[in-house]
């Protein structure tokens, strides 16, 4: 039986109405409108819908929309203002996080479809370790899937990512 539940998405609280069961991925396209999480095997196996709960990656095709009250949701749409947060911006977010604008430097997306997956688990990683290692990149991206085969493009996305994020640049 659907419910009035709280949810806080991208720095917004939003009240939406759904069945706790309801996967988060339902609630943030359908309801919220938010298409960067997609919906890929709905097995938790690829990554495209993958968004930051508190920081940390998760897959929301099968993560209950009642599990993430009282928690934080980032999807690929707040990764800009997520930017700004961490490093204590307090005038407008930048149009594009350094990820998405090394996604586009470097021309990853073939099909784009797991793209959004892919600068999820990235931002998770850079949150935690400034300068990876191209091991400790593959490591971290193991698990989602990119059918298109754009690998070493997201290896050297994250690198330039990396690198102007750690000299405190901005996005363009």
């Amino acid at each position: 039986m659907p419910q009035r539940i709280t949810i806080k998405v991208n720095g917004l609280v939003h009240n939406v109405t759904a069945s706790l069961d309801t996967p988060l991925l339902y609630v943030l396209h359908n309801e919220l409108h938010l298409h960067g999480p997609r919906f890929g095997c709905g097995l938790a196996q690829c990554g495209a819908c993958s968004v930051l709960l508190d920081g940390k990656e998760i897959r929301s095709c099968v993560t209950p929309v009642a599990s993430v009250s009282g928690k934080s949701v980032t999807t690929l749409e707040g990764l800009p203002a997520l930017w700004a947060k961490e490093r204590g911006t307090t005038t407008a977010s930048p149009a594009l996080h350094p990820l998405q604008q090394a996604w586009i430097d470097v021309q990853v997306p073939h099909c784009g479809y797991c793209q959004n997956g892919m600068m999820i688990q990235a931002a998770d990683l850079l949150s935690t370790t400034k300068n990876p290692t191209d091991d400790q990149i593959r490591t971290a991206m193991n698990g989602h899937l990119c059918r298109c085969g754009t690998y070493p493009r997201i290896l050297a996305a994250v690198r330039q990512a990396a690198k102007e994020m750690s000299t405190g640049g901005a996005a363009r």
